[in-house]
């Protein structure tokens, strides 16, 4: 007798860079002893109609989708659900009988531990205009934050994003004005490599008490958040979504639920080595 075929699954995106996907779901596979794989497919923009006609044939059962595919990847698809429609943007194909389903896993990942937190949270201030900062204002408009305000350093693409979600804007320069107690960071300032001594929000800027929430998770203690715990602040790393996004779309491709701790303890000990 021959060994089942292994079903593949992968993630999409250009540049790939050195993305965590791979571990975290190859990891489940094993948890549940399926006979699967997910790869890293490299996929610059003029590949992607070729890709997807390779998802169709090979065929690939699932597939994550990043940057910069997360919007062009909706005329490829049969089936965009709401959440998905909602927020412009794809970051995770499936398959319906015979049908391609875009779907998006950010906004549920970006709500559970405000959700774990029982989020009480009424003015909120978003940091950053973009792919990142549509899943956060869907986000916040389901868990009913009515108080939102976005912000950009270039004004224009905060005000575009404002006008979509019928939020608030403020310039850059004016963010430290805004009195909000949920403060959300969606740029790459802070991240690993040579943004990492950044912040998009100056120490000072947290008065009162709140929640800082960066979704930077490597490393998993920003400047942004070590600002905001030193000023009192209750701080949400960025792990907490990429878990529970990940576990959103392993539960879509296989029906099994991957527990959030096991993706923290996975990514944690990768991002020591």
């Amino acid at each position: 007798m021959t060994a089942p075929q292994k079903k593949l699954y992968g993630i999409i995106g250009h540049p790939l860079g050195h993305t965590m996907s791979p571990a975290l779901h190859n990891s489940g596979f094993n948890m549940f002893s399926l006979q699967s794989v997910y790869m890293a497919f490299p996929t610059p923009p003029e590949k992607l109609a070729d890709f997807m006609k390779s998802f169709r044939t090979v065929p690939i059962h699932g597939a994550s989708v990043t940057i910069p595919h997360k919007e062009t990847v909706m005329r490829y698809v049969d089936k965009v659900t709401p959440r998905a429609s909602a927020v412009g943007a794809v970051n995770t194909l499936y398959w319906e009988k015979d049908l391609i389903v875009g779907d998006n896993t950010d906004v549920l990942g970006f709500m559970a531990p405000l959700k774990d937190k029982k989020n009480t949270s009424k003015k909120a201030l978003v940091l950053g205009a973009g792919g990142a900062a549509k899943a956060v204002l869907a986000g916040l408009q389901e868990l009913g934050t009515s108080d939102i305000t976005i912000c950009n350093r270039t004004l224009q693409r905060a005000e575009k994003l404002a006008a979509t979600f019928k939020v608030n804007t403020i310039t850059w320069d004016e963010r430290g004005s805004v009195v909000a107690d949920l403060v959300i960071n969606t740029t790459p300032m802070g991240m690993a490599g040579e943004h990492v001594n950044e912040t998009p929000y100056l120490a000072e800027m947290f008065t009162e008490h709140g929640v800082a929430y960066d979704l930077v998770y490597n490393p998993l203690e920003t400047t942004f958040l070590r600002a905001a715990k030193e000023a009192g602040w209750e701080t949400i790393d960025g792990l907490h979504m990429f878990a529970a996004q990940g576990a959103e779309q392993f539960r879509l491709w296989t029906g099994k639920k991957l527990p959030h701790d096991h993706i923290r303890k996975l990514v944690s000990n990768l991002l020591r080595l």
